[in-house]
């Protein structure tokens, strides 16, 4: 055996013929995992900088709220949608949050499913957020089809009252039921891995309240041989049914643009490309989330660096591919010989929004280069800052992809710059607050690590 110090100055033991750092650390039993997960939540009062930033989440969440009544009172109009640009920073917004929600599934799904260890200490927050991104991204068409009062003519529900019918040859009628049955499968799959770390907390709780509703989630959870049986058979069918849908929903997303005769967007390596980006930037973001919360939280024992350098070299794999894409489509642009298709791609890097192109370029192939070096991979505020200019660069792949498109088509008669308004500036970073909002409270009253399925490991992990 030989032994390393963390920086952290925990103990890094790990067996000479596998070389890897265990996934729990600290020496820590079954009841001692149980202790550390449970140590936040079990505090009589959460600390000054929870509080802290759920107030500050909360105020950016009030703004929003603010914001969206403006926009229901005044119309789309306060937006900076224009001709030709129909699409702005709305659907920029909803393709960004559908992305950050792919980590979860992929993390919890198509890694148990392959039998990776190594996700189990990360998996339930990976999960939760990928529900809070869906609720984010979901809000944005929501309030885009102008007439909300009306929204349920968008299903196809039959009437003769009505006299139009949603078309299902539409890519955004795809994106309903699309996003609607991950959102669904995702909130099932999450809530039947907590079933049974809720049953802990329904028995350490020593509130009556606290007993009667973890009692009523935790679905009369005993323990036994038969529940355990019934769980791993609903786990893993649900994870079955999760697997296809971090392929398909982003590749549906992808068809709003691909299924169109739009130079920049009629192409057929976009399905593979979005899904790409989307598992690029929600591995970024349980990278940003997760950092913060493992100290603040007290979980460096279990969110181990082994964790995070994992998740890093997943981010400059993705990387890579994404890098490959943006390579290949200006390839394709000139194998295509259709100059309109050439133009699009040239005004994109060295027209008037060719700023917002290298930004792209800069945060989603350069910076992410970085974790090739082992130090860079294993120094947490260091890979804070690189998930949140990869973030920042996922946000301006979408953004170039709309906007440039629409604002220079076919003809020149009818081409524009697109600016923002403050509404679309205000709800963009006030999503974030209703996203943290939903984390921040998570982390308090549910579960963050999934310790049934931590202990589970450890015997084949080196702990005995």
């Amino acid at each position: 055996m030989a032994t390393t110090v963390d920086p952290h100055g925990l103990d890094n033991t790990y067996d000479d013929a596998s070389k890897r750092t265990p996934l729990v650390l600290g020496g820590l039993d079954y009841q001692g995992v149980t202790e550390t997960a449970c140590g936040f939540w079990e505090a009589e009062k959460a600390p000054k900088i929870w509080w802290i930033l759920l107030l500050m989440a909360m105020s950016l969440l009030g703004i929003l709220g603010g914001l969206v009544n403006h926009l229901l009172m005044s119309g789309v109009g306060v937006w900076g949608n224009n001709n030709p640009a129909y699409w702005g920073w709305p659907i920029v917004n909803f393709v960004f949050w559908v992305g950050i929600g792919h980590a979860g599934t992929l993390i919890s799904a198509i890694l148990f499913l392959f039998r990776q260890n190594w996700r189990t200490s990360i998996n339930r927050a990976a999960e939760a957020m990928t529900i809070f991104a869906v609720v984010c991204a979901g809000m944005f068409p929501g309030i885009h089809i102008g007439r909300v009062w009306v929204f349920y003519w968008l299903f196809p529900i039959p009437t003769e009252h009505l006299a139009m019918w949603p078309n299902f040859r539409s890519p955004l009628l795809w994106d309903v039921f699309a996003v609607s049955t991950y959102a669904t499968v995702s909130l099932l799959f999450w809530y039947m891995g907590m079933v049974p770390d809720i049953a802990t907390f329904r028995d350490r709780t020593k509130s009556r309240v606290g007993k009667f509703i973890y009692g009523l989630l935790s679905l009369g959870w005993t323990g036994s041989a038969r529940n355990w049986h019934r769980y791993e058979i609903a786990y893993t069918l649900l994870a079955a049914l999760a697997t296809p849908l971090v392929l398909s929903v982003h590749t549906i997303v992808s068809f709003d643009f691909a299924v169109s005769q739009l130079p920049g967007w009629h192409t057929t390596i976009f399905p593979p490309y979005f899904v790409a980006g989307a598992i690029f930037s929600g591995f970024a973001m349980v990278v940003t989330l997760l950092v913060p919360a493992r100290a603040l939280f007290g979980l460096e024992k279990l969110i181990t660096m082994r964790h995070l350098e994992n998740m890093n070299k997943i981010i400059m794999a993705t990387g890579l591919m994404v890098g490959t894409a943006y390579g290949i489509e200006f390839f394709i642009a000139w194998y295509s010989g259709v100059q309109v298709e050439s133009y699009a791609f040239w005004n994109r890097a060295f027209g008037n929004y060719s700023w917002a192109y290298w930004i792209m370029i800069s945060c989603n192939v350069v910076i992410p280069q970085l974790f090739w070096f082992k130090w860079c991979r294993t120094t947490t505020w260091f890979m804070v800052i690189v998930c949140i200019f990869v973030n920042i660069g996922m946000w301006f792949e979408r953004f170039v992809i709309t906007i440039t498109s629409l604002c220079r088509d076919f003809l020149p008669s009818s081409w524009a710059y697109f600016t923002p308004t403050w509404v679309d500036i205000g709800m963009l970073v006030c999503s974030f607050g209703l996203f943290s909002t939903l984390f921040l409270l998570f982390c308090r009253f549910l579960p963050v690590i999934a310790m049934a399925e931590v202990k589970g490991i450890m015997p084949r992990d080196g702990h005995h």
